[in-house]
């Protein structure tokens, strides 16, 4: 394919998502005649048809779903490529993105972040911090996505660098009327008897759960899936289930609203947890400060 032009794939963005091309040129500030020039200049390029005119409007082909995936990411690289180029020429001299999972964002990162950019020395760095699962997080340092990842340490960091951050201790979290309420510990095969609040399965902390559950030939009964640690103790609030996340999330809770947060003493239960990037000679003297600030912050968790 020759090169692709960016406006022309915003637009095919725009049309997919609006199926018509008339709210998509008002959407744009251009003429529908000519969004509808450039996308055959697209599907020329493409050497295919990438949208179907319908009764309504226009939906995606096949190839065409296809391509508004790949336009989104590259959409979305070339809005991160300007930002940081942004950020350089407003005077900002250090920029570094931090893929992490909802338990390190959730627990201690944005705090150790914070501290780090308070010291006068580094006010002129900038640090973007995202959300992903760990495979996730492997994969986009992996491709170059991010300067710095932080997960799970059991993740497959094959081809990449690693080096210690902090550790979490798993715990069950009950509403004060449950009747595992009155433990003080436990181990995760006596919670499986009740109906579980999850995250989704991709989730680290879910798929630890769940092979647990299977070595222990047991079922994890799951009531509700939700997307966060914030939804999660939520539903164990009401009291509709009870779930297992790390004492660190939990703790505010537990304070605020009386919940009961019950440590496991299953070995694997206390996780640590890593950050990974591709070559530690190679990231920016920014990130490199970073890094250094981050394993000190987790050095004195030891």
């Amino acid at each position: 394919m020759r090169d692709l032009d960016l406006t022309t794939l915003r637009l095919f963005v725009t049309v997919c998502e609006t199926r018509n091309i008339a709210r998509a040129g008002e959407q744009a500030n251009i003429v529908g005649s000519a969004i509808s020039k450039r996308l055959a200049v697209l599907e020329d390029t493409a050497g295919t048809r990438l949208l179907v005119r319908r009764r309504r409007g226009v939906e995606p082909t096949p190839a065409g779903e296809t391509l508004l995936e790949h336009a989104r990411a590259m959409l979305a690289s070339a809005s991160r490529i300007e930002r940081d180029m942004s950020a350089y020429a407003s005077g900002i001299r250090g920029q570094v993105r931090i893929l992490a999972t909802a338990s390190v964002l959730a627990e201690s990162l944005a705090e150790d972040v914070a501290a780090f950019l308070q010291n006068p020395q580094y006010r002129d760095i900038r640090v973007d911090m995202e959300e992903d699962v760990s495979v996730g997080v492997v994969r986009r340092i992996r491709e170059g996505s991010a300067s710095l990842g932080i997960c799970w340490d059991a993740a497959d960091f094959q081809g990449l660098q690693s080096r210690r951050y902090r550790a979490d201790q798993l715990a069950v979290v009950v509403h004060p009327a449950h009747p595992l309420a009155a433990l003080d510990t436990l181990r995760f095969e006596q919670a499986l008897g009740y109906e579980h609040v999850s995250l989704p399965a991709a989730s680290a902390v879910q798929v630890m759960l769940q092979r647990a559950a299977t070595r222990m030939g047991q079922p994890l009964v799951q009531r509700v899936v939700v997307s966060n640690f914030d939804a999660v103790l939520r539903v164990v609030c009401a009291n509709l289930a009870i779930s297992v996340v790390p004492v660190q999330v939990a703790h505010p809770y537990a304070v605020t609203f009386g919940l009961r947060v019950i440590p496991l003493t299953d070995d694997w239960a206390r996780r640590r947890f890593a950050m990974c990037f591709r070559d530690e000679t190679t990231l920016s003297p920014a990130a490199r400060l970073l890094v250094e600030h981050l394993a000190r912050c987790g050095e004195r968790q030891l």
